[in-house]
């Protein structure tokens, strides 16, 4: 499911946005404060950005640019304004399309559509994201609800193994050959210690109860 971070001052079609797009199967991250918009943005690291231009703090000219200084997020300019100099300008800061207010919803979702496939291939198997947990394979880091933390090559590997079969039971046995390739010469204790680190770091997030241990037969998230 892709994640999209709506940056819009006014609550109502903030709200009126989120909803109809998770009515269209994506997932929303709204921005109720300004002030480090940015830095929320790439912390969050998600599939897309919805931005306005004319916000508390700073304008989306001055955002755009900051989150185009560290990431390629998509950035999609949704604002009232017509003018051409601001599309030419959103263009030059790095947004990837701009579309004005008021805009019918039906053309917003095939822009959003057709940006993610343009920009991404469709979520480029760089990300994954389950039960807003996103891992960056990319960054070996996983981040939840503004949260992250940066992951060991073994505990991404145990990570991206489990979401590629989100649902599904892994067992000890396929994850030890995935990580390790010989799993005669791991000690049966390795996998624990992986397993209990990790664990941590996801609770330290939020995430208690996101990986499962199936007694006898592996883990699942």
């Amino acid at each position: 499911m892709e994640r999209i971070y709506i940056v819009e001052d006014e609550a109502r079609l903030r709200d009126e946005l989120c909803s109809v797009l998770e009515k269209n199967g994506y997932e929303c991250i709204a921005a109720k404060e300004f002030d480090r918009v940015a830095e929320d943005i790439l912390r969050e690291a998600p599939d897309l950005v919805l931005l306005d231009l004319s916000l508390p703090v700073h304008d989306g000219f001055y955002i755009c640019r900051r989150i185009r200084e560290a990431s390629n997020i998509p950035i999609i300019v949704v604002t009232s304004s017509n003018s051409d100099m601001d599309e030419l300008m959103s263009l030059n800061q790095g947004a990837d399309d701009f579309i004005t207010k008021p805009y019918n919803i039906h053309i917003l979702l095939a822009h959003i559509s057709a940006v993610l496939l343009r920009t991404n291939g469709h979520k480029n198997s760089l990300t994954l994201s389950h039960l807003g947990l996103t891992l960056d394979i990319g960054k070996s880091r996983a981040s939840y609800k503004g949260n992250y933390v940066e992951l060991t090559k073994n505990e991404l590997g145990i990570l991206k193994n489990l979401m590629d079969h989100k649902g599904t039971i892994v067992s000890r046995d396929e994850l030890i050959r995935e990580l390790w390739e010989m799993e005669e010469f791991v000690e049966e204790g390795t996998l624990n210690v992986n397993i209990n680190r990790l664990r941590k770091k996801l609770a330290d997030m939020g995430l208690n109860d996101y990986l499962k241990t199936k007694r006898g037969q592996g883990y699942i998230i």
